[in-house]
């Protein structure tokens, strides 16, 4: 995964069988119980793996997908719950610490006698303030009241490092929110795109009925909303464009700011949010604000109101009612996902508190779960695939050697985060009450989202601390900053089958290690590798080898278009490059550090049969097992830059000569890819 900082405050199963957890606890290493033997690995590599899991697996009713990723988070928020639960029994944690504010947020979105008595009262107060909107005036005015709380829509402010001087925090513009997922939502013409249009409409109708909205007027608005929303989503970039950040770095002065859109006074605006002394802000998307201007002249006001009325409902749902919150649910998780039913009420309550104060609570992970020595493995892993890395960018083919000495100077300086935080956040002015306090799931939101505001607008007189994590220690994930030149591993991600200090290394350089070349690589991926060693956007390739890695880029993005998931629903091989350079060049390191760790310690010969060349690439199509739904899969293909995990699982290996030697893979064979069609990029 990558992560491009802007800090951006935009308004916004059934396992038969074994499951990986149960069977990571019986077997070190791999489990070839889950296996097939039927298949073989030159036909069908990822049935060879996982045919057996497939075939015993069926995906939760309370999921849209299920696999390795799944099942550890599963297990992962199972320990973090029990960890909550028990301290909140104890009067150890108080409200005045870290700790005690993250037990004193799940029982208040726990608390759900007292949501549902307090109805849509929470929200009344903003809804008498959309009400007296009478121009666009009242509109600035009503912006700068509600931006400390996430914004009402239309657009939104925030603070994050200079793309071009990544030491340096400036101020960034962007789009508001908008009620569904991404912009082919509303402008494409495909079947699925104009039924989820249909189903979005029949939903806002619904939702606005919990205000007291009339069922036919309540149609009618939607009807208004869904208008309203398109005319602000078709001047967007669309989702291949925004990956570039090129063409979401425009700085513009204050008197470039009241061209575009110059029904804001912007000077006021700024100051009304306690912003003073800036001269220069970065704008995301410029064509979008200038249509907002024509939205602002047309003077609709009650079309402004009516988005702004579901916006702020959409936004506050999961803090209202149960039966609100079971009808977001109903189209967000059901409709665009194709969950059956709804998770448990505490794994969605945990959820929020890792979304709003995850270190609060990595506190209490870190402290039980999280062991010195898996930190120092895996820096040992870490180095070993940056070492084999270097190798790679020097043994390149297409490079010369001017871009390499630069490519090599981004490697060496990669900043390396593992675990957890050296420094955790404060959060001492952040106030959050229990239920016997009388704090609520609301209140308790509205005051994360002032503290985050303050806090993210004062970071603009600071320079930028690249001491910041931007995942929780409990997140079973990873990523690359591109301006931080950074690769950060939380301590959830350590854990089988990803790391098991048990296992053969073979096993844990096809998983942890894999996922280390992965992060490494979105360093050089078609959108990281426009940051120099500083993380500053900034070019450090020759004419040349530029367009020679456009060119691998173009060749790996047809690879992936050519993929199928449903009939007519293709995956999109330019919007998923980034992700599929990741793991094309992340195995590729995983295979060359497993080479020099054998090297070093010695080759352990067959183990259950296979050589470690032969484990590491089962266990790296082990990790990328999994089932989704068809709903999953056609909104993951619009709004996800990762592609369907099955092609993750083997799609890579076909473009590596290591893995056709490893299986003995020849022509004829299912997973065999003739020399001149695999690409070769790091």
């Amino acid at each position: 995964m990558k992560i491009t900082k802007a800090k951006l405050i935009l308004a916004g199963t059934i396992v038969l069988g074994l499951t990986q957890a149960e069977a990571q606890k019986k077997t070190h290493g791999i489990d070839i119980t889950l296996m097939d033997m039927d298949v073989k690995p030159s036909q069908d590599f990822f049935k060879f793996v996982n045919g057996t899991w497939l075939k015993k697996t069926e995906i939760p009713a309370d999921r849209t997908r299920w696999g390795s990723f799944d099942e550890l988070r599963k297990n992962t928020d199972n320990d973090v719950l029990a960890i909550l639960e028990e301290a909140a029994k104890s009067d150890k944690y108080k409200s005045d610490t870290d700790q005690g504010k993250a037990i004193n947020l799940y029982k208040s979105i726990m608390d759900t006698v007292a949501r549902n008595k307090a109805g849509i009262n929470p929200i009344k107060p903003y809804l008498a303030k959309i009400d007296a909107v009478k121009n666009v005036s009242d509109l600035q005015k009503l912006m700068i009241e509600m931006a400390p709380y996430g914004g009402i829509g239309f657009f939104g402010v925030g603070v994050g490092a200079d793309a071009k001087d990544s030491n340096r925090n400036v101020l960034n513009l962007g789009p508001g929110p908008l009620g569904l997922p991404d912009k082919d939502y509303y402008v494409s013409d495909d079947a699925d795109s104009k039924d989820k249009r249909e189903k979005y409409k029949a939903h806002v109708a619904r939702m606005l009925q919990f205000l007291g909205t009339k069922p036919e007027k309540a149609k009618q608005e939607a009807e208004s909303i869904l208008a309203f929303e398109t005319s602000m989503s078709k001047p967007r970039l669309d989702r291949v464009e925004r990956r570039d950040r090129r063409k979401t770095y425009n700085p513009k002065a204050i008197s470039e700011l009241s061209t575009l859109t110059p029904s804001i006074k912007w000077n006021e605006y700024l100051s009304g949010l306690g912003i003073t002394g800036v001269d220069t802000v970065i704008v995301s998307q410029p064509k979008y604000m200038e249509a907002l201007q024509t939205i602002f002249k047309e003077n609709k006001v009650e079309d402004w109101k009516n988005y702004m009325r579901w916006t702020l409902l959409n936004g506050a749902a999961g803090d209202l009612t149960t039966e609100i919150e079971k009808a977001n649910w109903e189209f967000y998780s059901k409709t665009l996902n194709g969950a059956l039913k709804q998770r448990p009420r505490n794994e969605n309550a945990l959820q929020d508190v890792n979304g709003a104060i995850g270190e609060a609570l990595g506190k209490l992970y870190v402290e039980k779960m999280f062991p010195v020595e898996a930190k120092k493995k895996a820096e040992n892993m870490i180095s070993n695939i940056i070492k084999a890395y270097g190798i790679r960018i020097k043994n390149l083919t297409w490079m010369d050697e001017k871009t390499k000495e630069s490519a090599i100077e981004k490697l060496d300086r990669i900043r390396i985060k593992i675990g957890y935080p050296d420094t955790w956040k404060d959060y001492s002015a952040l106030a959050i009450k229990s239920p016997a306090e009388g704090g609520t799931a609301f209140e308790n939101g509205m005051n994360i989202a002032q503290w985050n505001f303050k806090k993210n607008i004062d970071d603009l007189k600071k320079p930028v601390d690249k001491d910041e994590w931007f995942m929780s220690p409990q997140t079973v994930n990873a990523y690359y900053n591109p301006s931080y030149n950074e690769i950060v591993f939380p301590a959830a991600i350590l854990q089988p089958p990803f790391y098991d200090y048990k296992a053969d290394e073979a096993v844990n350089y096809g998983g942890i290690g894999a996922v280390i070349g992965h992060e490494i690589s979105h360093g050089f991926d078609d959108s990281g590798a426009r940051y120099n060693a500083d993380g500053n956007l900034v070019n450090w390739w020759t004419e040349e080898d530029l367009k020679k890695f456009t060119e691998l880029g173009s060749a790996l993005a047809e690879q992936y278009s050519a993929l199928e998931p449903l009939p007519g629903i293709h995956v999109d091989g330019k919007f998923t490059l980034g992700e599929n350079i990741g793991d094309l060049g992340g195995i590729n390191a995983a295979y060359d550090g497993l080479q020099l760790y054998l090297k070093e310690n010695g080759n352990p010969g067959l183990i259950d049969g296979y050589t470690p060349e032969q484990r590491l690439f089962i266990s790296w199509a082990t990790i990328w097992r999994g089932k989704m739904r068809d709903e999953a899969i056609k909104n993951q293909v619009k709004t996800d830059p990762h592609s369907p995990g099955m092609y993750r699982g083997y799609v890579p290996l076909l473009n590596l000569e290591t893995f056709h030697q490893a299986f003995g893979i020849k022509p004829g064979d299912g997973m065999y890819l003739a020399p001149e069609k695999r690409v070769k990029i790091w």
